[in-house]
């Protein structure tokens, strides 16, 4: 990618964000790292949304989106969704945070025992990342072990329990800040099975093994339901408890989530996006002798030093609830997940027929309402040949170049288009045919104007 080309997308970008590009320039001033959220980082300017609705947004300089982030995966029902916007409305009205729980903290936690096979009991957290830190506390309260045993790429949140694996290289910590005796608890492995069973059978002090079940980074690096069938018999063999982390798949790849799905039931499930409605929330489901560790006795010792202790100033909040019940009543049937899958695989299809007929070295994947699109970097190891491309092997793939990424995203931008992070996204049920038209219009363009630019390997 040479200077000329990169300048010339990136001018057409910050011509059309001039609000945008002020607002930037004051939060860098005030704000940590001048952003919210690492991932909206930008090198001219984040995306600042001003209003959403279905499965649009519009940002502060009146740039209209068609979008396949839809809340970071959380808004399997689209924005601003009627029916959840009048719960919230509802709820609010009865105060916002009594500090106290509440009769719709049951209806919600009803509801997801019916729908996910693995929630005998229901834990409300804060966040997804907050379920990963307590399904990990649950583990390592309940074994008596320290350890956790993660697979490569896979993300379980920010905290420090999870600070290495996410991202590569996957032996050094994802951040500076998280100190060396965590980090000697975190125990990665490429997704294998027999490096699976090999650290099961050698180290005993493993307390759980977590995962995203549908594969690292929602997917990207994929699993099928095989490799999870056989990590649940391996998990049971030796005991140790299985976490998955279902924070994007929950609701989504089925209204039991992928465990329903694939017929494999975790001993601990993370919860979160989809089963808040998009409002900030989650939940840690499970086992009931492992969740029966948050239980009071009444005994004096046991409630202080033999239990598991959990606070939270928001856990199930009143709007967040309300919004939960609202969309778990939508997606209990299976009809949203169906018309989002539909569209996912019309835009996986007409992504395929546009890389094949541009000559991109490259190729597009992805289960349920998910796509992934997977590019060749211009020069970077030279084109490969077409078939090669075609059946390269997704669980091998690390990811591509953090600049073919940037320009990617920023001309679908550019073209109206928003994606989720690295170089795919989700749908809803918002989406339409004729959205997905629109999209692949714009992708068909981007894609052309990457080859053209050399900024994406041709075959």
């Amino acid at each position: 990618m040479d200077r000329a080309t990169t300048e010339r997308w990136l001018e057409r970008f910050a011509q059309q964000r001039p609000k945008s590009r002020a607002l930037y320039a004051q939060m860098q001033q005030l704000v940590a790292g001048g952003v919210g959220h690492d991932l909206r980082h930008s090198p001219i300017s984040p995306i600042y949304i001003a209003r959403a609705s279905g499965a649009r947004k519009w940002d502060i300089d009146g740039n209209e989106f068609l979008d396949f982030g839809m809340g970071n995966a959380a808004l399997l029902i689209g924005h601003a969704h009627p029916a959840v916007l009048e719960a919230v409305r509802e709820a609010i009205g009865d105060g916002f945070h009594f500090g106290n729980d509440h009769p719709r903290m049951l209806d919600l936690a009803q509801r997801i025992q019916r729908l996910m096979p693995s929630g005998e009991r229901i834990r409300f957290v804060g966040s997804g990342t907050e379920g990963s830190m307590l399904a990990l506390r649950l583990a390592r309260a309940f074994t008596r072990r320290t350890k956790v045993l993660r697979f490569e790429g896979h993300f379980s949140g920010w905290h420090d329990y999870v600070g290495r694996g996410a991202a590569p290289p996957f032996d050094t910590p994802v951040s500076i800040g998280i100190p060396q005796s965590t980090i000697d608890t975190i125990v990665v492995i490429p997704a294998d099975l027999q490096k699976a069973e090999d650290v099961l059978r050698g180290d005993r002090d493993i307390a759980a093994i977590m995962l995203e079940p549908s594969g690292g980074s929602w997917g990207t690096v994929p699993l099928s339901i095989a490799f999870n069938r056989q990590l649940r018999e391996l998990a049971t063999r030796y005991e140790v408890p299985l976490i998955y982390d279902e924070v994007i798949t929950g609701f989504r790849y089925s209204p039991g989530g992928y465990q329903r799905l694939a017929g494999v039931t975790p001993d601990l499930t993370v919860l979160g996006k989809v089963v808040m409605g998009g409002l900030p929330g989650g939940a840690v489901i499970g086992r009931a002798d492992i969740m029966n560790q948050f239980t009071f006795t009444g005994d004096a010792r046991h409630d202080r030093f033999s239990r598991v202790a959990h606070q939270g100033t928001h856990n199930a909040n009143p709007l967040s609830t309300a919004a939960g019940i609202a969309t778990l009543r939508l997606v209990e049937d299976g009809n949203v997940q169906a018309h989002a899958d539909r569209m996912a695989a019309l835009l996986r299809q007409g992504m395929e027929t546009a890389i094949e007929e541009i000559g991109v070295a490259g190729f597009v994947y992805g289960d349920s309402s998910t796509f992934h699109v997977y590019m060749e970097a211009h020069p970077g190891s030279g084109a490969k040949h077409r078939d090669a491309v075609r059946t390269a092997d997704p669980t091998k793939l690390k990811g591509i170049p953090g600049r073919l990424v940037v320009a990617f995203q920023k001309n679908l931008q550019i073209r109206g288009l928003d994606v989720l992070s690295y170089a795919g996204g989700v749908t809803s049920s918002a989406h339409t045919d004729a959205d997905i038209d629109i999209a692949l219009g714009a992708f068909r363009e981007t894609m052309q104007t990457l080859v053209a630019d050399e900024i994406v390997a041709r075959l």
